[in-house]
């Protein structure tokens, strides 16, 4: 596998940016390493990470390269600060840079499908949340989307904010403290959307440790998914919101689910 460190130029943020990438690689005579290869347009996982992380965070604190070999994948994990992957009040536009800029730049340095089936989208915490919600708004770009310990009742965080925590803090600088329950922020009503146009939606996985803080409201959006009849996978361990005893775990869980094309 490669694992480069990309930066490059913005025109929706007017910044400098990065993510970091992992490319396969075919190869015979790595040792210690199972690296497969699926044909000349890769198939693509984008990686999302939490609110106090950064596009490192997942090459740092799990072996995700070595995970992504053995399945042939590349994987893109781009850098969107506190934004919860949204168009920010107090801040810059992380959605349409998340949900249109970045799959093209992306596809124009490195050999990505742009097939449906061949993209994927999975992420942390904050990043759980947008990987839900750039899958549930992109239903045409996506084949599957995972959340791990996902921030995913927002408009409950949003109508409750408290500044003196960081999810909070970090709310009120993305909505200006607008509520936005029945809006294309809130994953409950863009699944009622769905569902009331009688669309397709992407496969679905949702993960979470029954210590976690964030259990409660993963277990609310299970049961509304049951109640939706959603294509849904779950796994509900005991864990709490860290790396080494289950995100890192769960990854590997993640791309061993995804529906991944062989050649």
């Amino acid at each position: 596998m490669a694992l480069i460190k990309c930066d490059f130029f913005s025109e929706e943020l007017m910044i400098s940016t990065s993510m970091t990438v992992i490319l396969p690689e075919q190869t015979k005579t790595q040792i210690g390493l199972k690296n497969n290869r699926n044909g000349d347009k890769f198939p693509t996982l984008y990686l999302l990470h939490g609110l106090s992380d950064d596009h490192t965070i997942w090459s740092r604190r799990t072996s995700i390269e070595r995970y992504a070999a053995e399945y042939g994948i590349a994987v893109i994990m781009p850098q969107v600060d506190h934004s919860f992957y949204a168009d920010m009040v107090y801040g810059k536009k992380y959605w349409t840079f998340i949900s249109e800029e970045l799959p093209r730049i992306a596809r124009s340095f490195f050999p990505l499908s742009a097939q449906k089936e061949d993209n994927f989208v999975a992420g942390l915490s904050m990043g759980g949340y947008g990987a839900f919600k750039w899958a549930l708004r992109k239903p045409e770009e996506f084949a599957a989307a995972a959340s791990l310990s996902g921030v995913l009742d927002i408009a409950d965080h949003v109508k409750n904010i408290k500044e003196d925590n960081p999810i909070g803090s970090a709310l009120f600088q993305v909505y200006g403290g607008k509520e936005i329950e029945d809006t294309q922020e809130d994953l409950f009503y863009l699944i009622q959307q769905l569902k009331a146009k009688k669309e397709s939606i992407p496969l679905l996985f949702q993960a979470c440790g029954t210590e976690d803080f964030l259990w409660e409201e993963n277990q609310k959006f299970y049961q509304f998914a049951q109640d939706q009849n959603l294509p849904l996978t779950h796994t509900f361990t005991s864990g709490t919101h860290e790396w080494g005893g289950y995100w890192d775990q769960k990854i590997q869980e993640v791309l061993a689910w995804l529906p991944i094309q062989s050649n």
